[in-house]
């Protein structure tokens, strides 16, 4: 599925959603207005009994005040606000007072007051029926193409699914929804005390002195909560590789690099002004994100995979067929350079089988060992920026390309400056983040 055929999909099922959430309210609302008229469906009858107790009770029966009580309070629970209400409670009230002359003046015109708020009733209840009918022709409508558009879009990921799911380890249908609401408390948790914390040192001058102590003990304690909260349930909450898959419905970006780079990878930068609870790892895949979905095989043994790539997991003594497979169902192809004979095996399967424009490399600084590589890259010079580390095209027909990897290295606020970088260097591969181009 192409990006723009991606994009229409969801503009589809969103405008679907939406219409469907308001016609159900809407739908609600009529019920509402329905059951007012049935309650007020006796309202005739109601109303001469009213004036009957009245009449009885200025003729000088004492036990018709009781009538008088019973079909106010009817009237209170049962009739919608309007004329018929008002005139019942304001002759009760003038019974109640002794003035029976002008409670009659007042219940002489009460037969007329609840035919008005009938035909009101059911005007509001036609008119509510017809804008829900209204709303709920858009959803129906939009269904047939939202679904055959949800098809379509796992046709083209169908067997990228079926070979990751062989892999993917089986989890309870409840655990990610639980861990995420966990990790929304945890956000707040932070957020929460990051804002408490910066209030105090902004305007502690103005406070008395224990609140602002207790302001930021009290910021710094829902910080560590919120940064332990979120160290516990984010990596419960990630999301496999299938369910990525299944999710975005755009071929893969596949990321392979050295299990040993991990927790390199794992390390957490904070940015200027904020603390950051995301990885490199995360900030790199969130780049490439606007490519498409980035997987990668997890490390044999973990407890819990580490957050990034989508992780799948594949058996010690046979994961290179499935490797080579998944090299050709990707889209594109990121290599981090590293150690072991595992990824350098991957590196030469790549260049070997796939086209130069799938493949990124990603060159990591401070890593003397990957020097004798460059010969082995054919004379294609990895370029390297400034700050040591670098990704480029392997490609002999043009020179190297390479993203600045300070954007990827930033915290929370430079997720656009990560986005930016990963689109510009993207048309080194032949194919632009929002251009999805053959397997070949």
């Amino acid at each position: 599925m192409s990006s723009r055929l991606r994009a229409f999909a969801r503009l589809i099922t969103a405008v679907a959603i939406v219409t469907a959430y308001v016609a159900l309210h809407l739908a609600i609302t009529a019920g509402m207005d329905l059951r007012a008229c049935d309650r007020f469906r006796d309202a005739p009858a109601r109303a001469a009994a009213f004036t009957a107790a009245l009449d009885r009770y200025a003729a000088g029966d004492v036990s018709a005040r009781a009538e008088i009580r019973a079909g106010n309070t009817w009237f209170k629970e049962n009739a919608p606000s309007g004329a018929s209400r008002s005139a019942v409670s304001s002759t009760t009230g003038d019974v109640e007072k002794g003035r029976v002359s002008r409670a009659r003046e007042r219940a002489a015109g009460l037969a007329a007051d609840v035919e008005r708020d009938r035909a009101r009733l059911d005007r509001k209840l036609g008119s509510s029926r017809a804008t829900a009918l209204y709303w709920a022709v858009p959803p129906v409508v939009l269904l047939g193409p939202a679904l055959w558009l949800r098809r379509r879009r796992r046709l083209d990921t169908a067997e990228i699914i079926r070979v990751v799911s062989r892999f993917a380890p089986r989890q309870r249908w409840w655990r990610r929804p639980v861990f995420l609401l966990a990790s929304g408390a945890g956000y707040v948790l932070l957020a929460g005390g990051v804002i408490v914390v910066g209030t105090a040192q902004r305007r502690g001058y103005t406070m008395p002195p224990m609140a602002m102590m207790g302001s930021l003990v009290g910021g710094l304690a829902a910080v560590g909560a919120g940064l332990l909260s979120l160290r516990y349930t984010r990596p419960r909450s990630a999301r496999g590789a299938a369910r990525a898959l299944l999710a975005d419905g755009r071929q893969p970006v596949l990321y392979l690099r050295s299990f040993a780079d991990d927790d390199t990878a794992a390390q957490v930068d904070d940015s200027a002004g904020f603390v950051s609870v995301h990885s490199r790892e995360e900030q790199f895949t969130g780049a490439l994100g606007a490519v498409g979905p980035v997987i990668a095989v997890g490390r044999p043994g973990e407890p819990l995979p580490r957050l990034g790539a989508a992780r799948f997991y594949l058996p010690l003594d046979d994961w290179q067929p499935t490797v080579l497979r998944l090299m050709e169902l990707s889209q594109l192809i990121v290599l981090r350079l590293g150690l072991g004979e595992g990824l350098w095996w991957e590196v030469q399967q790549a260049r070997a089988t796939q086209p130069a424009r799938k493949l990124l490399l990603l060159a990591p600084g401070g890593v003397p060992e990957l020097a004798p590589a460059g010969p082995s890259l054919r004379g294609r010079r990895m370029a390297r920026s400034r700050r040591g580390a670098g990704l480029a095209r392997l490609s002999p027909a043009q020179p190297c390309r390479t993203l600045d990897p300070s954007p990827l290295r930033r915290g929370l606020s430079s997720g656009l400056r990560r986005r930016r970088a990963v689109t510009a260097a993207a048309p080194a591969t032949g194919r632009s983040p929002r251009h999805r181009s053959g397997l070949g």
